[in-house]
């Protein structure tokens, strides 16, 4: 069963995790070659400038299938080395499209993330949340770690003493305490969350598409490249910045007073 439906508004791509009925569990084992396929396809299209990811039903994702995890099967069947080569094959090429993703990504977290589905949600450039979602990492509880890259991502979203709280007691936190230690932007009443969620991502999508994909590069290669490399990256990206028409027009539009109206040359 695929794990997304996906739709488009203008230069806005909208992914929804549609297993419901799973509360959006995952991975199964073809979620790495659909996400990742996904992920190619938006890198690969100049017109797209957003992506937008959500759940359907009542969870954004619950994580992983803990009656996989209890009967030994699919992700988790076989020894040691078989299940390292499924998480380094299925659960890692979700993450690694994900985060590599070249346009901003806003995850709108419509109910509960936990485990994978909490570091997914904390995958987005940009976390709105529902006030009815929650976040959790509960890996100890089940006697696992996190597999998934989330002792790397969650100390970047939230600092080492948030990260090690959430991990060494397993808690879920809701919203509000998610939106105080700074893991989503903001939180908004359930039934506006993809109105915001999509108003945010048409102010994105209005910007020039080149200088969006070059200072998401920036931002993120910010985080642990030193300050002289950042500055050479931002030299050399800028200079080719400068020789865009989006450049001229985004200039021309402030000096006019008027909304610039970016082509992506």
């Amino acid at each position: 069963m695929a794990l997304i439906e996906e739709k488009r508004e203008g230069g806005i791509v909208i992914w929804t995790f549609v297993r419901p009925e799973r509360l959006n569990a995952l991975p199964d084992l073809t979620d790495g070659d659909e996400v990742a396929n996904l992920c190619e396809r938006v890198n690969a299209d100049p017109s797209v400038r957003c992506v937008v990811l959500t759940g359907e039903g009542r969870a954004f994702s619950a994580g992983g299938d803990l009656k996989a995890m209890k009967e030994r099967r699919d992700l988790f069947a076989g020894s040691g080395a078989e299940i390292r080569e499924r998480y380094r094959r299925v659960v890692h090429r979700i993450v690694r499209s994900l985060y590599g993703l070249e346009v901003p990504l806003i995850t709108a977290v419509n109910g509960p993330a936990m485990g994978l589905g909490c570091d997914i949600a904390g995958l987005g450039d940009i976390r709105i949340a529902s006030d009815r979602a929650s976040f959790g990492i509960p890996f100890m509880k089940l006697g696992i770690i996190p597999g998934d890259g989330g002792s790397w991502l969650l100390p970047r979203n939230v600092g080492y003493n948030r990260a090690a709280e959430l991990l060494f007691t397993a808690r879920s936190i809701d919203a509000a305490t998610a939106d105080q230690w700074g893991l989503v932007n903001r939180v908004v009443p359930h039934d506006t969350l993809m109105d915001g969620a999509m108003t945010t991502a048409r102010q994105i999508a209005a910007q020039p598409p080149q200088a969006l994909r070059m200072g998401k590069t920036l931002l993120r290669q910010g985080r642990d490249a030193n300050f002289d490399q950042v500055l050479e990256m931002s030299a050399a990206m800028q200079a080719l910045a400068h020789l865009t028409d989006d450049h001229i027009e985004g200039v021309t539009a402030v000096l006019e007073k008027r909304p610039g109206e970016f082509s992506g040359q």
